[in-house]
């Protein structure tokens, strides 16, 4: 079910109704049964793979609480194993076969590996992740084994957040889960608030700018210079609208519910350097994999070159979590080198460079460049059509000087009107991003009189009804 449907418009407040009306011991069997029929609208038989990795994960988190020594190792590896096949399975076994089939090819070997006709469950790698951060957690000594199935089920399966995140930590959720939420009309006006302006961000912006970096990844041969930067600044707006805009709008049906989710994106094209932008973006995947990878591997405890590999690994394995694919790799791999250049000569304590003071805006820029140019090969089709793109960014600029006719491919040959609406929404997002560092959205509106509130509220629904974009597109990370 979308968030951005009619389905989830009758769904959303039925829900959130019955739960404010049934007592407070029958509300997690309600939110979980709602969570069900919330994931089942998309494939209804692969909740029994949910179901499968919840069990398992459930008898896993016990079984390590109350084994000692080296069996405690064996029950998380089991649990691990059960978790990462079914990944494998759905996710990575058609690429394996993809990359064996072809190396058969170079060894003259005729006999090829057969794939599997399946489709992959939406936001498996999200509700994975989470299920197994639980059982690290149990592993670590940080969380107690929960002994209600009913309860530990809905923290897999909470369907705000069950197929785009943020991945939660069971210390965050499980106790909200079992704590009593009274109806709050505050929080619920705060919560409605954050639903919009994710939508808002969603159908308004990301949806919008969809139009313009589609025709670019579409067809690249047809566009260079400045039509292929607008397009990948396009695109590199379009997926922080569309992801921060689900995170935004799962948060705000949470905390309607009294459910506090953590916040997964902080402004990170404001960002000063990469290292800050992972501060900033997709922060319940950056610190998952800081906390059971990262630091697992070593962090930066074991020396210079051994930190620098920690990260690349780190990049790497990120990338590969995104998706089954080389451009995804690629993808993972520059933001592992920009990372470790950084890392290199910028936080080291015996770097020169540590000791200069870079501009605000000469930092951006480098930022934002190398995170757009980044987003070729995640958002390319192929890793050909990532190469032709990068080719055709330095050629083409002539364009530019050949009068106004010839400017439409600037427009990536779409209206103007649509193209400068979408250059406004762009620089209208920034400016309120800016005002956020200093107070939230919400905190603002709260700090508004009554009227200026009602404006607002009337201004942000007029433009979700003139500017939407209705057509129930999907959210990009669910293919994740």
């Amino acid at each position: 079910m979308l968030f951005n449907s009619l389905e989830f418009l009758i769904f959303f407040p039925l829900v959130t109704l019955i739960y404010f009306l049934i007592p407070h011991r029958f509300r997690w069997a309600h939110l979980l049964f709602a969570s069900s029929i919330f994931y089942m609208a998309f494939i209804p038989v692969y909740i029994l793979i949910l179901f499968f990795t919840i069990l398992i994960d459930y008898i896993a988190g016990i079984l390590i609480e109350n084994a000692q020594g080296e069996k405690r190792r064996w029950y998380l590896g089991l649990s691990l194993i059960a978790n990462i096949g079914v990944l494998a399975i759905f996710k990575y076994y058609n690429f394996f076969i993809t990359n064996m089939n072809d190396l058969l090819t170079v060894l003259n070997v005729s006999n090829k590996m057969g794939y599997l006709q399946i489709i992959l469950p939406i936001g498996l790698s999200f509700h994975t992740f989470q299920a197994m951060s639980y059982t690290f957690e149990v592993y670590y000594g940080r969380q107690k084994a929960e002994r209600h199935l009913g309860i530990y089920a809905l923290y897999v399966m909470y369907y705000p957040q069950l197929v785009a995140g943020p991945i939660e930590r069971p210390q965050n959720i499980l106790p909200q889960l079992r704590t009593p939420q009274p109806f709050i009309a505050s929080r619920v006006t705060d919560g409605l608030t954050l639903m919009m302006w994710g939508m808002i961000k969603k159908v308004v912006i990301a949806d919008k700018l969809a139009f313009f970096a589609d025709r670019l990844f579409s067809k690249p041969e047809l566009y260079e210079g400045p039509a292929v930067v607008i397009g990948v600044i396009f695109f590199a707006f379009q997926i922080y609208c569309d992801f921060s805009g689900y995170s935004d709008i799962a948060r705000g049906a949470s905390r309607v519910m009294g459910i506090e989710l953590m916040e997964n994106f902080r402004r990170p094209y404001l960002s000063r350097s990469i290292h800050e932008f992972w501060k900033r973006w997709h922060i319940s995947l950056s610190t998952w994999f800081r906390d059971y990878v990262y630091i697992p591997l070593g962090g930066n405890r074991k020396g210079i070159y051994r930190w620098l590999l920690n990260l690349l690994i780190v990049f790497l394995t990120s990338g590969f979590w995104h998706g089954a694919s080389w451009n995804f790799i690629i993808w993972g791999a520059l933001h592992g080198i920009f990372t470790i250049l950084y890392a290199y000569f910028f936080l080291r304590k015996e770097s020169r460079l540590a000791k200069i003071s870079i501009p605000y805006w000469a930092g951006w820029i480098i930022t934002f460049t190398v995170v757009s140019f980044a987003w070729i090969f995640f958002r390319a089709t192929s890793f050909d059509d990532a190469l032709l793109i990068t080719k055709n960014l330095f050629s083409g600029w002539a364009i530019l000087f050949q009068g106004k006719d010839a400017l439409s491919a600037l427009y990536l040959n779409y209206t103007f009107s649509s193209w400068l609406l979408s250059i406004l929404l762009i620089a209208a997002l920034l400016v309120i991003e800016r005002m956020e560092e200093k107070k939230s959205i919400i905190a603002y509106i709260h700090s508004s009189k009554r009227w200026t509130r009602y404006a607002i509220y009337y201004i942000a629904l007029l433009t979700l009804y003139l500017f939407g974009v209705y057509q129930q597109s999907s959210f990009i990370y669910f293919q994740f």
